[in-house]
């Protein structure tokens, strides 16, 4: 579960598309109120007194029309919904559209301590935004050991043993004008059970390189900001291993998978042994990918290409057959 207070997501680093433009107006003394869901409540139903099923625990929004009914019920002097919406300890309210709450509402939000916030964004468009922003900081996380990098629009997961090589052929990626995401831990996200999101586990050495022989290396420093990015869907797992010659290796790309948080991504398994070139092996992985994700797969298409091959032996093996017969 993730641990986060109304205050962490005033300050939460996001993307352009995604910011939310919050900002506290009142009730500071509720912002490390944590937030335990990444539901959210319309409450125009609670305002008019109805409170059976209401969501306490979500972020309350209000939109234009729980702002008018909240002016209608001042000016009535009626505070009893309101009053008792407040008094479940919600984490925080926020007034979309640059709305600002009355000052009833601000009084009995200071005396419970809730606080509120403003944004100009759209109830709509607030909502879209911030269903994505939460859903991204609960979803279920795992890290584990490898190299993330892009190649090609496609992301890379590169696993194996210490040791084998996974730092090395990354380098040799990035040299080759590929992206660097993680190297040495990457963390994955379970995005609502469709995808996996993979990024560094400390963003500020995620793009920091351990090379055996030379140290730590800086590789925004070293090829620029266009060598690396911060996070990436996975699309791939490439899985290296030593040589084993007494291992029977996939020769025709059958379809292989990996699970990460009960998600899966196709994999590989690429042996490594001197003379081999790895990172052009995983460049080539990755263009087939692709190739796959617009419906062509080379392996299917070799073994129709074979099975029509073997058809019309066949068929003319029988047809000289029956003309010897004549």
């Amino acid at each position: 579960m993730a641990d986060i207070s109304v205050l962490d997501l005033l300050d939460l680093d996001l993307k352009e598309h995604n910011i939310l433009s919050l900002s506290c107006i009142a009730g500071r003394s509720g912002l490390s109120q944590k937030i335990k869901t990444s539901k959210i409540s319309r409450p125009g139903l609670p305002l008019s007194g109805f409170f059976e099923e209401f969501s306490a625990s979500s972020i309350q929004v209000f939109g234009r029309g729980e702002q008018q009914y909240l002016l209608m019920l001042d000016k009535e002097k009626n505070y009893t919904n309101v009053e008792k919406l407040l008094s479940y300890r919600v984490p925080c309210c926020v007034f979309c559209d640059g709305g600002k709450p009355t000052e009833s509402f601000i009084e009995m939000s200071e005396a419970t301590s809730t606080a509120i916030l403003t944004t100009p964004l759209i109830s709509s468009d607030f909502s879209r935004r911030l269903y994505q922003t939460l859903d991204e900081v609960f979803a279920p996380t795992q890290t584990i050991h490898g190299v993330f990098v892009e190649v090609y629009g496609i992301g890379v997961l590169i696993t194996g043993e210490s040791g084998v090589g996974k730092s090395e052929t990354a380098l040799e990626l990035i040299e080759r004008g590929h992206r660097l995401i993680s190297d040495d831990t990457v963390r994955l996200k379970n995005i609502n059970d469709s995808f996996l999101v993979g990024m560094g586990e400390n963003p500020m050495l995620a793009h920091h390189m351990e090379i055996r022989g030379l140290g730590i290396i800086n590789l925004a420093n070293l090829f620029g900001v266009g060598a690396i990015r911060d996070r990436k869907q996975v699309q791939l797992s490439v899985h290296l291993e030593e040589w084993d010659a007494s291992k029977s290796y996939d020769r025709i790309g059958g379809e292989m998978t990996d699970t990460f948080l009960g998600i899966t991504v196709p994999k590989v398994v690429i042996p490594v042994k001197p003379g081999r070139n790895v990172p052009v092996i995983i460049e080539t992985a990755a263009r087939n990918e692709r190739l796959k994700k617009l419906g062509y797969y080379s392996a299917k298409e070799f073994d129709q290409n074979v099975l029509k091959w073997l058809e019309s032996e066949t068929a003319r093996k029988m047809y000289y057959i029956d003309e010897d017969n004549v």
